[in-house]
């Protein structure tokens, strides 16, 4: 982990790392994640700072409870998370680039050009 997520509170990491096994696809929609045992015995915190976790999973409506057996990703989560991560994206890069851009004076067509160089180079 990076110094960024570390400065992060434990239950935070935990949800982001969550998040990330769903958008990765480590866990699939309707599989079981980590147990809250699991979790409070890995990272050697008490159940209440993991039940804090999964309790923002669920009102995120990324994962829901069976009782008696476990917490599972719910139908959907992985479009949600994309969904979101997208808007974020947006909100947080793209728009903080294109005042840079704008700023230097590339054009929409420069801008394009370097995205599609890019995207080439991560290809190789």
């Amino acid at each position: 982990m990076d110094n960024l997520q570390e400065s992060l509170p434990i239950y935070i990491r935990i949800v982001r790392g969550i998040e990330e096994a769903i958008l990765s696809e480590q866990i699939k929609e309707e599989e079981q994640i980590p147990s809250t045992t699991y979790l409070s015995k890995t990272y050697s915190i008490n159940i209440a700072t993991v039940n804090k976790a999964l309790n923002i999973l669920v009102e995120e409506g990324l994962v829901y409870k069976k009782r008696g057996i476990g917490m599972f990703v719910k139908k959907g989560a992985l479009n949600s998370l994309i969904k979101q991560r997208k808007k974020t994206f947006k909100e947080n890069y793209i728009k903080a680039t294109l005042i840079e851009a704008k700023r230097i004076r590339y054009s929409v067509e420069e801008l394009q050009e370097i995205v599609k160089e890019v995207y080439k180079e991560m290809e190789q």
